[in-house]
């Protein structure tokens, strides 16, 4: 798949590099040209293999992964609507107060993933993933000698499906929670899982895991 970063920090980058792992070529975009470039330049040191790319907006692609904050990532639903039309969108934000960290900016009856899908519209399917993983260990696929998982909800089936080939050949699990009215749960999850960092000492090393 062709494949649309947008957002090269951390988690950006670290899903970029899961994505070449697979086989699928990736453009890191960000509006400033010189950070786009220096991101992809850093990326093809890792995966000379792989098909890397950067730029200033959204390009045509299979899927568009919005790798940042929560009102970037609606400012930037909205701006792109038009190139996002018939992609898979990714949203993988947490929507979390990071003046107070004591709780989320979303109305209890929606998500930061349902209000995206309401921004791009019916052209576009999003889907919720990777916001209960850290970029740390998502650079590698896995966390404690175990392939991490991923849990997505999403509306469209063929958009998860999509979501999952990413996800399965980056060497991760992936795990189907349902709609995207799930990304509810999956976002209060992410919460609870950026709280505990400090608290426990986990340093942003650790993964949530559903066994089997």
């Amino acid at each position: 798949m062709k494949i649309n970063i947008v957002g090269p920090g951390n988690m950006g980058r670290a899903i970029a590099a899961r994505a070449l792992t697979g086989g699928h070529s990736v453009c890191l975009v960000h509006p400033d040209a010189d950070r786009g470039r220096a991101a992809a330049a850093e990326l093809e040191q890792r995966f000379p293999d792989g098909e890397t790319g950067s730029a200033t907006a959204a390009q045509a692609a299979d899927m568009t992964v919005l790798a940042l904050p929560y009102d970037a990532t609606l400012e930037v639903a909205g701006s792109a609507r038009g190139a996002l039309s018939g992609q898979v969108v990714v949203d993988i934000c947490n929507p979390v107060d990071f003046a107070t960290m004591d709780s989320r900016v979303t109305p209890a009856d929606t998500s930061a993933a349902e209000q995206i899908q309401q921004i791009v519209g019916t052209d576009a399917k999003v889907v919720k993933a990777f916001n209960t993983t850290f970029a740390g260990l998502l650079t590698t696929g896995e966390g404690h000698g175990f392939p991490l998982d991923v849990l997505i909800a999403g509306d469209d089936s063929a958009a998860k499906a999509k979501v999952t080939e990413l996800i399965s050949s980056g060497a991760m699990r992936p795990l189907d929670v349902g709609p995207l009215r799930r990304a509810r749960e999956l976002e209060a999850l992410g919460f609870l899982h950026i709280s505990v960092q400090q608290p426990l000492e986990l340093n942003w090393q650790s993964a949530i895991k559903i066994l089997p």
